[in-house]
């Protein structure tokens, strides 16, 4: 699947073949480091954990050489952190009771390339999957590799839309949250279920949680906040909330311009506030 790709790890928990585990999934997540998926898309590992009719499937562009890193991974090698980082993301997997993890190994600059490798290795995946329900960073995200690796996913799923076709793909949040979207465009996804697999998941990450980024409790406390006010005039209905940005469009029209798409959101956000401060 991967000729080109000599960096590639391929990790299925059930230890059934590749092409097997890919084949069953039902929800993909394309990230850009090892713990964004935890981060950003735990709806789909709720989705699916459990259940033999779903399967979570995880992407990682990257390949973690430029982790922040402290205490006892202070001293590691950007290669040795590297294997640190891909462990993680197994034992992330594990847990989550993932059909298959894959991690590319990109460096970010491979990433930000649009001719490179990266796009082809995401069309072999989405072939292989045919996921029903894409995760991916959302366009307004602040780290670059995030909208880079959101960018070559677009590009990817664009160039096999005639072969597979997911019904939802959503842009999510990590390094912006989308509070700020209206609340006709939010798609407000409920991380309520299985609290204890969802803090387990962020947890297994230990060279950043103890690293110094405690990204268990901001990932906690941003659901909790985005369910407590979601709603201004109702009690809570879900008692963890991700919100995405809807990217089905950019996908089922190649034709429409990214930028301008996205831009859009921002124009709706902005007619909002002047709407409100005129009444």
């Amino acid at each position: 699947m991967f000729p080109d790709n000599p960096h590639v790890d391929v990790f299925v928990p059930d230890n059934l073949p590749p092409a097997e585990a890919l084949a069953r999934t039902t929800h993909l997540t394309i990230s850009a480091h090892q713990d964004d998926i935890e981060i950003m898309a735990y709806h789909g590992v709720a989705e699916c954990f459990g259940r033999t009719d779903r399967w979570f499937t995880g992407v990682v562009a990257t390949n973690g050489a430029g982790s922040p890193r402290s205490g006892i991974y202070a001293q590691l090698t950007d290669a040795e952190m590297q294997r640190v980082r891909i462990r993680e993301q197994r034992k992330a997997a594990f847990v989550g009771d993932y059909a298959c993890q894959i991690q590319l190994g990109y460096t970010s600059a491979q990433v930000k390339d649009p001719a490179g490798a990266v796009v082809g290795d995401l069309c072999a995946i989405l072939r292989a999957a045919k996921p029903e329900v894409v995760y991916l960073h959302n366009l307004a995200d602040k780290h670059d590799t995030h909208v880079a690796t959101a960018l070559r996913s677009i590009a990817a799923l664009r160039a096999v839309r005639e072969e597979t076709r997911p019904r939802a793909v959503y842009g999510c949040e990590v390094w912006r949250d989308l509070d700020w979207l209206p609340d006709e465009d939010k798609r407000a996804l409920p991380v309520s279920a299985r609290s204890n697999i969802a803090a387990a998941l962020v947890g297994v990450f230990d060279s950043q949680v103890n690293g110094g980024k405690r990204y268990d409790l901001a990932t906690a406390g941003r659901r909790l906040a985005h369910a407590t006010y979601f709603a201004s005039h109702a009690t809570d209905q879900e008692s963890a909330l991700n919100f995405a940005m809807d990217l089905t469009p950019l996908i089922d029209d190649p034709t429409l311009p990214i930028a301008p798409y996205v831009l859009a959101f921002i124009d709706r956000f902005r007619e909002d506030v002047a709407k409100r401060l005129q009444r």
